[in-house]
């Protein structure tokens, strides 16, 4: 855990992120009851934030204890110091689940059972892209395969899915799949 910190921290300290709240959430968040939420790989909290502002509690959750200081001090917010490679969900605890720009597969399972019935999954990622914008091959166990995302979450009432060619934030062309999905 100790590499994997200090790798995020060094990460976020290196490549700043923006503080914009993921178009996707902004679009869907109507679509989600207000109540209790998780932000998984918060990041600095741009998506927590946001929630919070709207009266969400969230539970913000990152390995990078640096990335979690850039977290708003806030009644709304739990920030949670966390490996997500260890970390799981309570099941049925919540009412929205937002995970952007992060694949942790042995979740998946772990998310379709914390949503509480009527709960949102915002779920936005990236696909496998090798050899289509000639950009190096990173590791696959972070990348999603064609219509994975979609699969993964099979027995959710999907609201929306695509998968797209989109710009990162140093500007490079990547592939993306996004889902928003409600649990019955």
């Amino acid at each position: 855990m100790n590499e994997d910190k200090q790798r995020w921290n060094e990460r976020y300290l290196d490549n700043p992120m923006p503080q914009d709240v993921s178009p996707l959430v902004e679009k869907y968040i109507e679509q989600a009851k207000v109540g209790h939420a998780i932000d998984v790989a918060c990041g600095t909290g741009r998506n927590a934030h946001y929630l919070a502002d709207l009266g969400f509690t969230v539970d913000a959750v990152d390995i990078s204890d640096y990335a979690l200081n850039k977290v708003k001090k806030s009644a709304m917010i739990n920030k949670i110091d966390a490996d997500l490679d260890k970390y799981n969900l309570t099941p049925n605890k919540y009412d929205l689940i937002v995970n952007v720009n992060y694949l942790n597969r042995r979740l998946v399972s772990q998310m379709k059972e914390a949503l509480k019935s009527g709960g949102i999954l915002m779920f936005e990622t990236f696909i496998v892209a090798h050899g289509d914008f000639k950009m190096p091959t990173t590791n696959l166990d972070y990348l999603l395969r064609k219509n994975e995302l979609l699969h993964s979450f099979i027995g959710l009432d999907v609201i929306y899915y695509e998968e797209r060619i989109d710009t990162n934030l140093r500007g490079e062309r990547i592939k993306v799949a996004s889902l928003v999905a409600k649990k019955a």
